[in-house]
């Protein structure tokens, strides 16, 4: 066909020159809208559309009436013409050539989906509903279903959306600039659910960028594959009403908190060695987790991610459940059918920062906009990642947003932020000269810290049931108090001395605890400074650093008494407690990310036995107000033996008013001890209520029969007690 000369339709080519048509064509126009599309001129209404591949093209208004035969201007696909229609509205094309046939809804023929509104909030970074405009969400606009897409990108000369719906092809799809916001938006008729996209980013230098991933997809391809997918809007009939005012009505720090921590592609695996569906998941994961008494789960990051080894921890997707377990809405019927058995679900968080990978935000639009542009504030060297600009509005609207959009949209319980130590101090892991020190020359990132009292601030302010729990590793003061008291604003805090200390005295030979025995006392001196949590993580059985009961000292009858010791030690210690997979029932080998845990070791004695004392510890801890209801406050604690370093043995009092109270008490070396003189706070019979040496558990079988008795022997009340080897036993009156 030959191509017609520019200006042989004076109607058609009226204000259109062979620049602009050019420049359209190689989608290098400043303002496709004002070219393309339905555009009014002084005699009438005229039509421009770019449909590569078609030789003629008719145009329709959308119930089929034909408004306009369009003349060919470049044979790339660029046809114009006049239309008889009485006002502006969107239009459709029939297109042909040789036999083929096909239709397009002009997307250039629409107006704008967000108003000036939108931008001074997305600006100002106010809207806490930014993941309702942002992103791809399905919309019927003007009469036309379809897909709203918006991206920030301001620095961008052109950003394109592009996908399956349109051949990948960068010109079909050029979004229209805000320039009050920096945001690109573009309604795509006729895109339906399920459909792969990304944005083609030209850089304010005239550079293409890698195809981007869009930062607040909420749906993502299955690795390797890593574009976005189009995905309806979230529908979930929730049935969680009793769980959710519970806790929204609960002081969580007087709640019984037992969480079992959870690598969803590992827990457990199909027979072919595949990952579980979450309603797969659902179906085991839940009872197995209401059967063992834990009262939340909380997941490793389910965000999507590329790489299985990261764990989830190098997100490149903060709003889409990973593809690797089913779809979004899979996930939210899990989280349902978990408050339906009150189990909450925590999920872990990673605002600190974010993988290079090309697709992801680095350099998102061409320059530093997510990340700090100075290597010394915005990349990490310990994990080789991005840092989040905590200094920047847009990127805190949308780490604050996303916080607040698994609250939300999922019915999240709690969020566990994580690495909150390397986002507080400029200097984390840099020697001298290799940070930035702050306005008042200091080392903390004042930044950082002003973004995690904002995001607790929304977070409990928004959604007043969850909880938000921040793996610190220092001793930053206030990470739990209220940030009207100049804390940081976090529900709880890791305990990671308690983890630190008690691991490394379980390590030792119990000959040698006796030199060791204040490694146990001394986290008694701080244990109320926070609100904590007791952690017992997936960071401690990786890394060469060996399961649980490969950490502790003696022959195997020793390394398994030991842990029960140790697990009725922490029960009985003051703190929530978290416990990572597997460590319930005495997995020997590290874990690993590739394979599911060793179920099969439940068919041994000593494994069965692991896993009913941590289901019974669970059970006692709930159901004893004087075990947790005072975890966070002191007066629920005091020492009944502090000093006996001979004997390596520790006992104290668990208290709350109103209820009795429990006295526990640990022995941990192998010694059999025979009356052994326990002070009490009351006369009386005391129950034995739990043993983690008894037979059940895997045990010699030693114990008091069930009861002691306590007498006041010359101005003081004690008892003469059996202590078991290496075990803990748990004493509550029965008056």
């Amino acid at each position: 066909m030959k191509k017609p000369k520019a200006g042989a339709d004076g109607t058609a080519s009226k204000n259109v020159s062979a620049d602009t048509i050019a420049a359209i064509l190689n989608a290098s126009h400043a303002d496709p809208f004002s070219v393309l599309g339905v555009q009014q001129t002084d005699e009438g209404y005229v039509v421009r559309c770019f449909v590569p591949g078609a030789e003629a093209v008719t145009a329709t208004a959308l119930d089929g009436t034909v408004i306009g035969e369009l003349a060919m201007l470049d044979p790339a696909g660029f046809f114009a013409g006049p239309v008889t229609i009485s006002k502006l509205q969107p239009v459709r094309y029939r297109a042909r050539r040789d036999d083929a046939e096909w239709a397009v809804t002009d997307p250039y023929s629409f107006g704008p989906v967000l108003g000036p509104m939108d931008d001074y909030y997305a600006r100002e970074g106010s809207d806490l509903r930014l993941f309702d405009k942002m992103g791809a969400h399905p919309l019927k606009h003007e009469g036309v279903h379809g897909f709203h897409f918006a991206v920030w990108a301001p620095n961008a000369r052109r950003v394109s959306v592009v996908g399956d719906f349109n051949g990948w092809d960068g010109r079909r799809h050029v979004m229209r600039f805000r320039s009050d916001s920096g945001i690109w938006e573009i309604f795509a008729p006729d895109v339906r659910p399920g459909v792969a996209y990304k944005f083609e980013i030209i850089g304010g230098d005239g550079e293409l960028q890698p195809l981007k991933a869009d930062p607040y997809a909420r749906r993502a391809e299955m690795r390797p594959k890593n574009a976005s997918v189009t995905t309806l809007e979230l529908v979930q009939e929730w049935e969680d009403e009793a769980h959710r005012k519970h806790w929204s009505e609960a002081d969580q720090r007087r709640q019984p908190i037992s969480i079992y921590e959870v690598h969803a592609g590992s827990w457990q695996r199909n027979d072919d060695g595949t990952m579980l569906s979450w309603d797969e998941m659902a179906s085991r994961l839940i009872p197995y987790v209401v059967d063992m008494g834990f009262t939340h789960i909380e997941f490793l990051p389910i965000t999507e991610h590329p790489y299985d080894p990261s764990w989830g921890y190098q997100t490149t997707g903060l709003y889409a459940p990973t593809a690797r377990f089913g779809e979004p809405e899979g996930f939210a019927r899990f989280v349902n059918g978990a408050h339906k058995v009150g189990v909450s679900v925590i999920l872990d968080w990673v605002p600190a920062h974010f993988p290079t990978d090309a697709h992801g935000l680095r350099h998102f639009d061409g320059t530093s906009l997510y990340e700090h542009a100075d290597p010394r504030q915005g990349f990490h060297p310990d994990w080789n990642t991005a840092i989040y600009n905590f200094g920047r509005t847009e990127v805190v609207s949308y780490l604050l947003n996303n916080a607040v959009y698994w609250a939300e949209k999922f019915h999240l319980d709690g969020l566990r932020v994580d690495a909150v130590a390397s986002m507080l101090y400029l200097d984390y892991s840099r020697k001298h000269g290799e940070w930035v020190p702050n306005e008042y020359g200091g080392n903390e990132n004042l930044e950082a810290v002003r973004f995690l009292q904002e995001m607790n601030k929304r977070l409990y302010g928004s959604h007043p049931g969850v909880m938000s729990i921040a793996e610190e590793s220092t001793s930053w003061p206030k990470v739990s108090a209220p940030v009207h008291e100049g804390g940081l604003g976090f529900g709880f805090k890791w305990n990671m001395g308690f983890m630190h200390d008690t691991l490394s005295y379980l390590a030792r030979e119990p000959v040698h605890r006796k030199h060791h025995h204040s490694e146990l006392t001394f986290g008694l001196i701080y244990a109320y400074s926070e609100n904590f949590v007791l952690p017992i993580s997936h960071d401690e059985v990786v890394h060469g650093k060996g399961s649980m009961i490969a950490k502790m000292a003696g022959d195997d009858w020793q390394k398994f008494a030991n842990l029960r010791a140790f697990y009725g030690f922490m029960w009985g210690y003051p703190g929530k407690k978290l416990l990572f997979m597997g460590q319930e029932f005495a997995q020997w080998s590290e874990w690993s990310e590739e394979r599911a845990l060793d179920w099969n070791l439940l068919q041994y004695r000593m494994h069965e036995g692991m896993r009913r004392l941590v289901r019974d510890l669970n059970f006692t801890y709930r159901s004893k107000p004087s075990l947790h209801a005072r975890d966070c406050e002191g007066d629920g604690f005091e020492w009944l033996v502090v000093d006996d370093d001979t004997n390596s043995v520790y006992a104290w009092l668990r208290k709350a008013p109103g209820e009795k109270p429990i006295a526990v008490i640990t022995n941990f070396t192998p010694v059999f001890r025979e009356n052994y003189a326990l002070p009490l706070p009351a006369e009386g019979r005391w129950r034995e209520i739990l043993n983690t040496d008894a037979d059940i558990y895997g045990g010699s079988g030693k114990g008091n029969g069930g009861r002691v008795q306590a007498v006041n022997a010359g101005g003081s009340i004690m008892a003469n007690i059996t202590l078991p080897p290496l075990a803990t036993i748990l004493l509550e009156p029965e008056f």
